[in-house]
């Protein structure tokens, strides 16, 4: 067998696995390990006596990727941007951001479903986990909506769809997973995210709102707050802010000239920032502790996950894979545009049964290749181009899109996380009631999606100007 033929079989055999249940991560790494030692036993024109030297040199070289890949600096973001998250969240931050946003959204129809979208979407720019996103305000939001007559089902739809804005939201670690997968500039696609996170968290609103105005007793207004019980509840809330101008500062430095810092940096220099908030809030031990010990569970979940796929991916390499389904896609008959939107559709149907950070590992070194093919190449010019930009611009436009699309699987059945963690955190509620309240959503995120790809400047703007 030729290896592209090898890959193809490998693939299949993988997304199998994945169906039946095995996690992304074992998965990928079994079918990683297979296919280097079917690639390399080929090479030996499957000789018998020679099987053993290919499975010694496909294990060793599955064995150098976990250290040579994971070691990369910029993945230290990732356990950072998820301490700032739990520790905001121990530091009482996050009550008050939803305090705040309840104060001053709340009058609109579908109020403090608003309140908490928008309060979700404050969190989101300094918690970089959707999960932990879902977790912190499926104990704060839910019990106060079911409290004014929320239907429970609706209420924790809101926080679990809520929830996956701080995978767009800076800091964000799918963010970071897919600048280091497609070699592209972490602070650029950090910036890119600013905007079409806001834009998301209003597109949210605005259904909220039609909802509660054409659906009889849907989502009543919470009214009686005088401005000055909104004023005061600013104060409390404003810490948040100025981590996030912290980072942003130290990353991209708005006053022009180089910037202050990395990445890498930012992130630690707003974990210890949002720790020493923590302190002068009265943090316990116990609280850091957990917030420690939480950081680290959702890290080495991903970081498993990272290694794992990264052996399947040095396959996929050696198998050829990504450039033959890079030559096979330019060569359709088909408008660019139309075959972007047949590559999305694509992933909304993986994420049916995919966790969101897999899905990008595993797709993205085949997919990528083949977009920026469509658009004329890594380094085409913006008048050169098939979609009207360079191929940076496209790089991170493109990383916007999927990560988009790996918000929308966080809340699709049946593997949807984010309804997974909301329904554990709840005990009135079961996955089922949450997947039903999200529904709503889906279409929230269509129109999102579309208007991001019918619009890229939505997206560029921001980092346009670094």
């Amino acid at each position: 067998m030729e290896p592209i033929d090898i890959g193809l079989a490998v693939s299949g055999g993988l997304l199998v696995l994945v169906v039946l249940g095995m996690r992304v991560a074992f998965a990928a790494g079994f079918a990683g390990l297979i296919g280097l030692v079917w690639i390399f036993w080929a090479k030996f024109d499957y000789d018998s006596a020679r099987f053993a030297k290919a499975l010694t040199i496909a294990v060793k070289t599955a064995g150098q990727v976990p250290h040579s890949k994971v070691s990369s600096q910029a993945l230290s973001l990732i356990p950072t941007f998820i301490l700032i998250g739990y520790l905001a969240y121990y530091a009482g931050l996050t009550k008050a951001l939803f305090e705040a946003a309840k104060r001053w959204l709340a009058w609109v129809p579908g109020g403090l479903a608003v309140s908490t979208v928008f309060a979700t979407a404050g969190f989101a720019a300094v918690s970089g986990a959707s999960v932990a996103t879902s977790a912190v305000f499926a104990r704060i939001a839910i019990p106060e909506m079911l409290a004014i007559g929320y239907d429970k089902r609706f209420a924790a739809g809101v926080v679990a769809a809520g929830g996956t804005l701080a995978s767009l939201i800076p800091p964000s670690a799918i963010l970071v997973i897919y600048a280091i997968i497609v070699e592209q500039d972490v602070g650029k696609l950090l910036l890119a995210g600013f905007v079409p996170g806001a834009f998301s968290a209003v597109i949210y609103g605005l259904l909220i709102i039609g909802m509660a105005m054409t659906i009889k007793g849907f989502g009543p207004a919470v009214k009686g707050f005088t401005w000055k019980e909104r004023f005061v509840s600013l104060p409390p809330a404003l810490p948040i802010l100025f981590v996030v101008v912290t980072i942003i500062f130290f990353v991209y430095n708005p006053f022009g000239g180089d910037a202050w810092g990395t990445p890498t940096e930012g992130g630690a220099i707003g974990a210890f920032v949002v720790f020493l908030m923590a302190l002068f809030k009265g943090m316990r031990w116990s609280e850091l502790k957990d917030a420690l010990l939480e950081s680290a569970k959702l890290s080495v979940m991903i970081f498993t996950i990272i290694w794992g796929v990264l052996i399947y991916v040095r396959f996929l390499g050696f198998a050829q894979l990504p450039a033959a389904f890079s030559d096979w896609i330019t060569s359709l008959h088909m408008a660019p545009m139309l075959i972007l939107i047949c590559i999305l559709l694509a992933y909304a149907v993986l994420g049916m049964f995919m966790d969101a950070i897999g899905m990008l590992l595993l797709t993205l070194p085949v997919v990528y290749p083949a977009v920026m093919a469509l658009n004329g190449g890594e380094m085409v010019s913006a008048a050169d181009s098939t979609f009207g930009m360079s191929g940076p611009m496209c790089a991170i436009w493109f990383g916007i899109l999927v990560v988009k699309m790996a918000e929308f699987c966080l809340i699709t059945p049946p593997i949807g996380l984010n309804c997974f963690v909301v329904a554990g955190v709840r005990d009135d509620l079961s996955v089922q009631d949450v997947f039903r309240g999200v529904t709503p959503f889906f279409i929230a995120d269509a129109v999102t999606i579309a208007l991001l790809v019918a619009f890229p400047s939505i997206v560029l703007w921001l980092p346009s100007l670094a």
